[in-house]
């Protein structure tokens, strides 16, 4: 009782389900998207437009309130489905599709040199936190929903792992980029 069989091989490591990899994949770019910019960017890019140091921690602070009321909330914009995936994995996609289009709108704005951007890239930021947050929420649903019944744990595990791995991978680009570039004036 209690014993589970330890796994043989570096195979065994990922989930069963393909759907739990494939959420696992997406948590990886997904966290690494967000602190690539979040760990050292922003904040430097808000230092650089003459944004204070309790400015800068006070917005970073108020973004991740709302990223938590907006996470808390989450179920509630999602419609449900009877089988649990159904309804959820389109909403999932459509909620990424609109993830990955607001940053390319923003750097697009940016290329094109448009005034004011110590005001549209936060603001923009907030709603990538929007978006970000029920993605988040979403792919956590998801995951369970897909987990097998014998690993469960481990799918879940698994899946919260590649969620460090992208946390690292974004901070780690986000410091590279930092020294790659150094600090410029938007």
């Amino acid at each position: 009782m209690g014993r589970a069989r330890a796994s043989r091989s570096a195979r065994e490591l990922f989930a069963r389900s393909a759907g739990v990899n494939l959420l696992a994949l997406a948590r990886i770019f997904l966290f690494g998207a967000r602190d690539v910019w979040f760990v050292v960017g922003l904040p430097v890019f808000l230092y650089a437009n003459g944004w204070s140091f309790t400015m800068v921690g006070g917005f970073l602070a108020l973004w991740t309130i709302g990223y938590g009321l907006v996470q808390a909330s989450a179920p509630a914009l999602v419609r449900r489905s009877e089988d649990g995936l159904s309804a959820e994995v389109p909403a999932a996609r459509g909620w990424s599709l609109a993830l990955a289009a607001l940053p390319a709108l923003l750097a697009a704005m940016l290329l094109a040199g448009l005034p004011h951007a110590a005001l549209f890239v936060p603001v923009g930021l907030c709603v990538f936190g929007l978006l970000f947050a029920v993605n988040s929420s979403v792919h956590s649903y998801l995951v369970l929903a897909y987990a097998g019944g014998e690993k469960a744990a481990e799918d879940v595990g698994f899946y919260y792992a590649a969620n460090a791995a992208g946390r690292f991978g974004g901070t780690l680009l986000s410091g590279l980029l930092y020294g790659w570039g150094g600090r410029r004036r938007a």
